[in-house]
């Protein structure tokens, strides 16, 4: 198809090719003809494997002793923060606004310490007891044993990442005792390459973006048998470990006194990169509360992926590149240029909208959280802060009425950040407001 074609068959095109900001509602949504893979049971297995190396977690990671080996993260409300959004962009929350703070997870500090920690954690169990050296009844802790650690050793991790991903598989990956490489794209910040060298992590640098960075890592997987790849665009592992969010979600929810029913919706705003983190999570959050649920998913305009894929119907077919579109952007955890073809046609039915936010409004974003609320987050993680202005101001066709609703931002990044480089984002919002 040409251009024009293309524009004609998807009239919204015209304007995401321009990199303006826009809102997609899904005519999708929730349609009858979609099934899933995967159900709520294996989210239970999941969640168990977990549980059964908490023991573990909790004695290499000391600071997750007080959570008894939990890598979960606080839910908080963030009042005076709301009040900058209502003044700002003149609109009103009924309820208060949420903030899921993946970007204080224990381990990796991103939301990626969910996935990412557990696909390794489920190929070390598999390899362990593929040997004899444990099974389900016994106390995990022991995988800090340093036999444990000598026969991992003998085994390779490999992760194609922009950043966050190759965190927290490099940092787990070399604590349990296995080779680890991780190929990053152009995209990576110098600080996070610098902190997994730091944890004895092989990092591979390219030239070129996310795409090719997984391409090339999975290449070299395949030809070596030890090698565990750990699959950003096609791993049911990763997805699965994203979802146990869900359970624990709709735990602190009732600590909080927060019922969601019919009545009392909830909205959740995911930043969106190759798609395995909101896609987990919004497969974990139907299945916890589902209909009373709507995901929306955000990424950068010059780097909607997932959007594209899904307006197309296309998936991982179709990339930004093939619009002009330069697929560059600060949030470097969402710059990704193609999708996971496996969580668009697992869980897109589940995404009621997708919207675009341009950087510098990423870091107007960021200063008004610091300033308010002193929390400080990496420029990804702020793209969920202009979901509800979004849908408050076009609540068109959106078939269900959000003034009762609860919002919820899913920050996703943010507590691994060095200061200067932090002072360095703080700054760039002073020049974007």
């Amino acid at each position: 198809m040409t251009k024009k074609q293309w524009i004609e068959a998807f009239p919204l095109l015209n304007e995401i090719i321009d990199t303006k900001e826009i809102l997609w509602k899904n005519p999708d949504y929730r349609a009858e003809s979609h099934s899933s893979t995967l159900s709520k049971a294996d989210i239970e297995d999941a969640a168990e494997r977990l549980e059964r190396f908490s023991s573990y977690i909790a004695k290499v990671f000391p600071e997750t002793a007080e959570s008894a080996g939990l890598i979960e993260s606080p839910l908080i409300t963030i009042p005076k923060m709301q009040k900058v959004m209502e003044d700002n962009y003149h609109i009103k929350f009924k309820n208060p606004l949420l903030l899921k703070c993946d970007s204080h997870l224990p381990i990796s500090g991103s939301i990626k310490a969910r996935g990412g920690i557990y696909e390794v954690l489920k190929h070390a169990e598999e390899l362990a007891m593929e040997h004899g050296y444990i099974s389900v009844t016994d106390d995990y802790s022991i995988f800090d044993n340093p036999k444990f650690k000598e026969l991992f050793s003998n085994y390779r991790i490999s992760v194609g990442s922009t950043g966050n991903l190759g965190l927290s598989i490099g940092i787990m990956s070399a604590q349990l005792g296995f080779q680890v490489s991780v190929h990053m794209s152009a995209d990576a910040k110098q600080w996070k390459k610098d902190l997994l060298r730091s944890k004895g992590v092989h990092v591979v640098e390219y030239q070129s973006d996310f795409s090719n960075a997984v391409s090339e890592g999975r290449k070299q997987a395949e030809a070596d048998p030890a090698c565990h790849f750990i699959d950003d665009e096609d791993s049911k592992d990763l997805f699965l470990g994203y979802s146990v969010a869900a359970a624990r979600l709709k735990k602190q929810l009732k600590s909080m006194n927060i019922t969601i029913d019919r009545e009392h919706p909830l909205f959740v705003y995911l930043p969106c990169g190759v798609g395995g983190g909101p896609g987990g999570i919004t497969f974990g959050l139907h299945s916890e509360f589902g209909e009373n649920v709507h995901c929306i998913f955000a990424e950068p305009t010059n780097a909607p992926s997932f959007l594209l894929g899904q307006m197309t119907g296309l998936q991982d077919k179709i990339s930004v590149q093939d619009f002009g579109i330069s697929n560059k952007t600060e949030a470097d955890g969402l710059a990704v240029g193609r999708t996971s073809s496996f969580v668009g046609k697992e869980i897109g039915h589940l995404v009621k909208a997708c919207y675009t936010i341009e950087d510098a409004r990423l870091y107007s974003f960021l200063r008004d959280l610091s300033d308010t609320e002193n929390i400080l987050l990496e420029p990804s993680a702020l793209a969920g802060f202009y979901g509800p202005i979004k849908l408050m101001k076009d609540t068109e066709n959106l078939q269900v009425k959000i003034h009762n609703a609860y919002h919820l931002i899913w920050a996703t990044g943010g507590n691994m950040v060095p200061p200067e480089v932090q002072d360095s984002y703080y700054q760039k919002g002073a020049v974007n407001k």
